[in-house]
């Protein structure tokens, strides 16, 4: 445990030191990020706050003598380089998904996998999902502190369920969980930066492909990473269903996912704290169960996203407002 805390005492060590100086250069008229349809702030905040959480994991990736990690270390890069630009000037939406799924297919196949062979119906379904979880992520960085709070969430549910995870990844989650408690300091609400992009893309692309590479090698259940990760998913895709379905233009900027919707209601602050009390008293339960009990696992997962749902229905999530 004391090696543990040392390496998240390190993380926000250094995230902290990192996070002043790109307060420092982000606090200007051209790198605010302006109110928008999607977002939810009022006033122009600075942006970028991410490069952060990027710069401290990818050079700990680096630096190891794991070629697997360093390998996802690139995967990381290019996710996070792509992100950057798109929070300097947009790009493409076509271009930014090829990048994903070409980025998620690489993460899978060096790091993911850890060697082991997947059939190709399995590997194309876990692309597809991972590039599919990077891309939510953005779409649900929309208040404050929520995306941060959320992979502080997966980083200590899943050593909770693993008890802890062990080896090279384990000393990972917990530099990340360092890490993002250093963001979170200058995020939490009212946020003083925003992750930007190259966050959110990043810690999407991270917090998937740990969540694969721990169900591959046996050691938390994909069940359990989806439960810890419910919040995210769930809404995220229920949204878009009903905005597809309702014949909406789906694809275009909007405030209807349930945290927006709550946050309108509730401030961002009530809705952060509410989403971690839900994740910490019901959601990090149940995924230890599922994993105890394999035989509850999809029992679980129910139970798990059952207050989502519902919540879900009751403020009309993907509907339009009115």
């Amino acid at each position: 445990m004391v090696s543990n805390a040392a390496v998240v005492a390190l993380g926000l060590s250094l995230g902290l030191s990192v996070q002043w100086l790109v307060v420092r250069i982000a606090n200007r008229p051209q790198l605010l990020a302006q109110p928008n349809e999607r977002s939810s702030h009022k006033d122009p905040t600075p942006t970028m706050g991410g490069i952060m959480i990027a710069v401290v994991m990818i050079g700990y990736l680096l630096q190891t003598d794991d070629e697997s990690a360093q390998l996802f270390a690139v995967a990381l890069a290019i996710v996070a380089g792509v992100g950057l630009w798109d929070d300097l000037k947009d790009v493409p939406s076509w271009l930014r998904l090829v990048v994903h799924i070409g980025t998620s297919a690489f993460a899978i196949s060096t790091y993911a996998v850890s060697g082991e062979a997947l059939a190709p119906g399995l590997l194309f379904i876990a692309v597809i999902g991972l590039a599919w979880f990077v891309n939510l992520y953005n779409f649900m960085d929309g208040i404050d502190g929520i995306a941060a709070s959320q992979c502080l969430v997966f980083c200590v549910g899943v050593q909770i369920v693993a008890g802890p995870v062990p080896g090279a990844t384990g000393s990972m989650l917990w530099l990340l969980s360092g890490v993002t408690l250093a963001f979170l300091a200058f995020n939490w609400p009212p946020a003083r930066i925003f992750m930007g992009d190259i966050g959110s893309g990043f810690l999407g692309l991270v917090i998937g492909t740990v969540a694969i590479h721990l169900a591959v090698v046996a050691v938390v259940p994909l069940v359990a990473s989806l439960i810890l990760l419910a919040a995210f998913w769930f809404d995220a895709t229920y949204t878009l269903c009903v905005r597809i379905v309702t014949r909406q233009e789906f694809t275009q900027a909007h405030r209807s996912h349930l945290y927006q919707r709550l946050a309108v209601a509730r401030g961002h602050l009530w809705t952060t704290i509410a989403y971690l009390i839900y994740a910490f008293v019901w959601l990090v339960p149940l995924a230890w169960l599922s994993a105890t009990v394999p035989a509850l696992e999809m029992l679980t997962l129910i139970v798990a996203i059952a207050p989502l749902a519902l919540m879900c229905w009751r403020v009309r999530a993907g509907w339009p407002a009115g």
